[in-house]
């Protein structure tokens, strides 16, 4: 086969798409098919995720999701930053989760440095990753309904994601980045106001959520948008990597909550929506159930919750309270040790990963001894799912692409990194 030599980056994009459908040839793509960028710069894509779609007529007939226009470096610049110093930027991933991300990346420290935090922090950390997870799907919500037309739940939806922001304010003292956890527990406790806001937030629930479901699960248009659209099955869904609600969504009962437990979740009753039919509204059935178990949870852990501390006695690896920082000698020199030579864990590689609001949220960190991490891998699930970006729009037509690209529910701050 002769070889080819592309003169223009277009061309080289092309050729991928070609080679995703071989009924045609790079001379005569564009005889039959007409080549559209979609995004990065489009409401529907849900940020700066580029979509390059070849159309015959208005069916695709192939697709390249085009990433990378969000891109900042973290994972390099994780290996200027000390352990401690690196947390504010995992609010900065999914941006729509920063407490779920918190909490993912102390988990790995810890793991590494051998740090076991108190039974009430951990408690407090499943209240923040719920939380988050709720706020996270009350944006898919209204976002994924807005796309297909449906604009009053998206109102609905922030008004109830609202509640939820003013609740992160009182627990953490930030409504949106939080940067509350802390290797080997969190910032600060949580009050009683706290855990009145959050038992009336868990009472009122139901009603709204219901409200938002009378509103379009008996809706026609949104029904027929959504069913049957975007299908993938359970062996490409494996294949592809997905995990979360898209795995969830093909009837695979994978959660990492149940199937590999951290901190208390083995302690709490909860189930695991699973729907069969691999389709968008069949992902939009495991969020929306998804979401009445995070209630639960937080129910339960209201109810257990112990009394205590939020940091264990390791003084020489976990950041002492502000209050005794200001107080005390003793606490003043371990706050500037840790803050200006970090913790210094033994040499080593971990991952850890939770179960974020789009997936496997996993932290890969290796260590050689120093201050700050020899090499941080972040396994985003906004990144893998998108992956299954051309499997699932591959003859849909070019309308329903903004309701596949609203059922993956992407984040393109964790996507690029």
């Amino acid at each position: 086969m002769e070889k080819v030599i592309f003169t223009e980056p277009s061309e080289r994009i092309l050729q991928a798409l070609n080679d995703q459908d071989t009924s045609f040839v790079l001379d005569n793509a564009l005889e039959h098919t007409m080549v559209l960028n979609m995004g990065p710069q489009h409401p529907a894509t849900h940020g700066v995720l580029r979509l390059l779609v070849r159309l015959d007529g208005e069916t695709v007939v192939s697709c390249i999701p085009d990433l990378g226009y969000l891109h900042r470096g973290y994972e390099k610049i994780a290996e200027a930053s000390s352990y401690h110093e690196f947390i504010p930027h995992t609010d900065r991933l999914d941006y729509l989760s920063p407490l779920a991300n918190n909490v993912a990346y102390t988990l790995a420290v810890e793991k590494l440095a051998g740090i076991e935090i108190t039974r009430r922090a951990q408690f407090i950390r499943v209240i923040c990753a719920e939380l988050a997870r709720l706020a996270s799907h009350f944006v898919f919500l209204g976002t994924m309904c807005m796309d297909v037309g449906a604009l009053t739940i998206l109102l609905w939806a922030f008004r109830e994601r609202e509640k939820l922001q003013d609740i992160m304010d009182v627990l953490t003292g930030v409504r949106f980045t939080n940067s509350f956890a802390r290797i080997g527990g969190v910032a600060n406790d949580m009050s009683d106001e706290v855990k009145k806001m959050i038992a009336d937030y868990v009472k009122q629930f139901p009603e709204k959520i219901h409200e938002c479901e009378k509103l379009v699960l008996s809706n026609r248009i949104f029904i027929d948008r959504c069913e049957g659209v975007g299908y993938i099955s359970k062996e490409d869904a494996i294949a592809f990597g997905a995990t979360g609600p898209i795995l969830r969504g093909c009837g695979i009962a994978h959660d990492l909550r149940r199937d590999q437990p951290y901190l208390v979740y083995n302690e709490l009753d909860f189930n695991i929506p699973v729907f069969n039919e691999g389709d968008v509204l069949a992902r939009f059935y495991v969020r929306l159930n998804e979401m009445k178990e995070s209630i639960k949870i937080l129910q339960q852990c209201l109810e257990k919750i112990p009394q205590g501390d939020v940091k264990p006695p390791e003084p020489k690896k976990v950041l002492p309270n502000k209050e005794k920082v200001y107080s005390k000698m003793e606490e003043l020199i371990h706050d500037f040790m840790l803050i200006n030579f970090g913790i210094n864990p033994p040499i080593g590689e971990v991952y850890h990963a939770i179960e974020g609001s789009k997936g496997e949220l996993g932290f890969y960190i290796v260590s050689d001894g120093d201050a700050t991490p020899w090499r941080l891998k972040i396994r985003s699930p906004s990144f893998c799912n998108l992956q299954l970006m051309p499997q699932l729009v591959k003859g849909n037509m070019i309308s329903d692409i903004v309701a596949i690209i609203g059922s993956v529910d992407p984040v393109m701050g964790e996507a690029d990194k």
